[in-house]
């Protein structure tokens, strides 16, 4: 088995503006995506969703920080799932399943060091 991080890239806005009940369904979403992880062959090691670009702070060269991300685009890393899977196909069926209304997903492999 190897690790997978599964970086969920959506526009904030629509997260800004969406309703309760939307926020509830894509919670449920989510929620119904853990659960089924599994049923892939894979296994959800962790995950977490993360604060609005606003709120990050940058390092650069190991001595310039300023506020915010590194580059401005309209869709942000928004969150994160952590799976172990036997293989990219099988990470990818997992990613397929994620919710990212508003964006998508992108899988990489996590290198490890011995």
């Amino acid at each position: 088995m190897s690790q997978y991080l599964i970086l969920i890239y959506e526009d904030e806005t629509r997260y800004e503006t969406a309703s309760p009940e939307v926020t509830a369904e894509i919670t449920a979403e989510h929620e119904a995506f853990a659960a089924g992880v599994e049923a892939h062959g894979a296994k959800l090691l962790g995950g977490e969703a993360l604060q609005p670009t606003g709120t990050a702070t940058s390092v650069r060269g190991g001595s310039e920080v300023t506020d915010g991300p590194f580059v401005e685009t309209k869709e942000a890393l928004g969150g994160y799932y952590l799976v172990d899977a036997p293989d990219l196909d099988t990470a990818l069926a997992v990613a397929r399943t994620v919710p990212a209304r508003f964006g998508g997903v992108e899988v990489r492999p996590v290198m490890t060091f011995d």
